[in-house]
Order: structure tokens, then C-alpha cells, then sequence
């Protein structure tokens, strides 16, 4: 978590350094399978766009390795979009490149101990100018999975959006969550890099963890046609009813699409 903001938790959550054996030889203490506080389970086969970041070795300042984790969404075949901060250094800037020794991308997995879906490398970032959010280059382009379409239009206040993420259900000793769950949000405010939800369904304490960093935000139109919203950046500890900070997307949709197209 960003101490520096300890109102604001950053999503992407953060494990122990390689100074404590556990975390060095990247193992995560037990947990249940929960992601997204107040959430719902998302079986194999639905929301297959979403996608678990997992990142193994992770320079610490004083020469140490922690693993950490983030969520996000396909957006085209070789692309991902998750939050800005899943990439940074270890002073806390933001960068263009993988900064863990390795770090992949599951996508088309909802149940993370079933062998379904793809697990491709990060070989690219691109930092978004204006927001926290950055896309990621995969090795190789997922098919079989329709990406995520990108809003291109404002939100309004009242919009209800979902969130898919593979997070903690808290705040208090988190671990990533080998499920992917969801719920459903509320728009309260838009401003030019961000959108604000509070939680809606199945409880107005729904709300994203650490590690949902860069989970989506989407409307859902019917049976099909999810379109991308925003991805989530932080907010207070979880669960909670406040305000979340969420970074988004259809004001920056033409420099996306640049990214992808090359």
C-alpha cells in the first residue's frame, strides 16, 4: 500500500520484501477466496476480458525483491489496460517498463486454480499522460476473448457501472484473491482525469481492495457490448461506503487507440 497516503490506499497493495523469507520466495499466506469487498463470485466463462497481473520480483530500495499483484481488462488482443502505479520504481514513480523480474498477465480465467483462458509475459508499458492508468504489451495477441470496448463518451452522475478485480475482501493483511468476483457501483462525481463511485450491489460497502488496482469499471448493455469506463486507482481503506477514485478512460481514448495501433 502507498504509506505516504494512508487515506487513500493504493490498490496495487504491496508484499514483504525479500528481507522476510516468506515473501522472497514469493508465497502468499492463506486466505479466502475473495476479491472486491461485498462482491459476488464470477464463474469461468463470463467477463473472460478480465485479467490477473502477477509480479515476481520487484527491486525494494534496499536491494530486496517483493511480489505484488493488480487487475485489469483486455482491450485489444495484445493489449491490457490497468492502473499507472502497477509499474513504478521503487521511490514510487511511475515507468514505462515491466519493473518485476517477471510479470505476467492470466486472462479468460476466472478461477485461478483451473487451467483455462491464456497466461501471456508484460513485455511493454505506456504511461497514460493524464491519469494513473497504463496499458501493458503482451507477448503474444489472446485469442478467442473479445476485449473490452472503450467509452467514448463522459459518464454521468447516477450511471451504475460494474467492477470485476481479483483483489483483497480487505484491507487488514490482504492477499490477492484466486477468484475473480464482482459487484456493482454508483457514479458520484466526474472530473477531467477521474471518475468517483461509491458502492451499490450487492452492498452499498461494495468496493475494490488492494490488488484490484486497475480493475475495470464498465456498463454493460443488455447481454453483450461491455464498454470500459474507467480502472480503478484508490480509495480508504476497504470495505467502505466512500468515495472511490477511479482513472477515466474516454477522455484519453484517441491516445489508446494509438498505443495499440503502433
Amino acid at each position: 500500500m502507498d504509506v505516504t497516503h494512508q487515506h487513500r490506499i493504493r490498490r496495487a497493495g504491496l508484499l514483504l520484501s525479500s528481507t522476510i523469507i516468506a515473501a522472497g520466495l514469493g508465497i502468499f499466506s492463506a486466505g479466502p477466496a475473495n476479491a472486491v469487498a461485498n462482491s459476488e463470485i464470477v464463474p469461468n466463462g463470463q467477463y473472460e476480458f478480465a485479467v490477473k497481473l502477477t509480479m515476481t520480483g520487484i527491486p525494494t530500495a534496499d536491494g530486496g525483491r517483493r511480489n505484488s499483484a493488480c487487475s485489469g481488462a483486455l482491450i485489444a488482443p495484445q493489449w491490457i489496460v490497468t492502473a499507472g502505479h502497477c509499474f513504478r520504481d521503487f521511490n514510487g514513480v511511475r515507468v514505462e517498463r515491466p519493473v518485476a523480474d517477471l510479470t505476467t498477465a492470466t486472462v479468460g480465467r476466472a478461477d485461478l486454480t483451473t487451467d483455462i483462458g491464456h497466461v501471456a509475459t508484460v513485455i511493454a508499458v505506456r504511461q497514460s499522460p493524464t491519469t494513473d492508468l497504463a496499458l501493458a504489451k503482451l507477448s503474444f495477441p489472446i485469442k478467442g476473448i473479445k476485449p473490452l470496448a472503450l467509452s467514448r463518451k463522459a459518464p454521468n452522475v447516477g450511471d451504475v457501472l460494474r467492477i470485476t478485480g481479483f483483489g483483497s475482501v480487505t484491507s487488514s493483511s490482504p492477499v490477492p484473491s484466486p477468484q475473480l468476483r464482482t459487484g456493482q457501483v454508483t457514479v458520484v462525481a466526474v472530473t477531467a482525469p477521474s471518475v468517483g463511485v461509491t458502492g451499490l450491489a450487492p452492498s452499498p460497502d461494495t468496493s475494490a481492495c488492494p490488488y484490484d488496482s486497475g480493475a475495470p469499471y464498465f456498463t454493460e448493455h443488455g447481454k453483450g457490448h461491455p464498454t470500459l469506463v474507467s480502472v480503478e486507482s484508490g480509495g480508504p481503506s476497504c470495505p467502505h461506503s466512500l468515495e472511490e477514485r477511479t482513472s477515466r478512460v474516454d477522455n484519453i481514448a484517441d491516445w489508446i487507440k494509438q498505443i495499440i495501433r503502433g
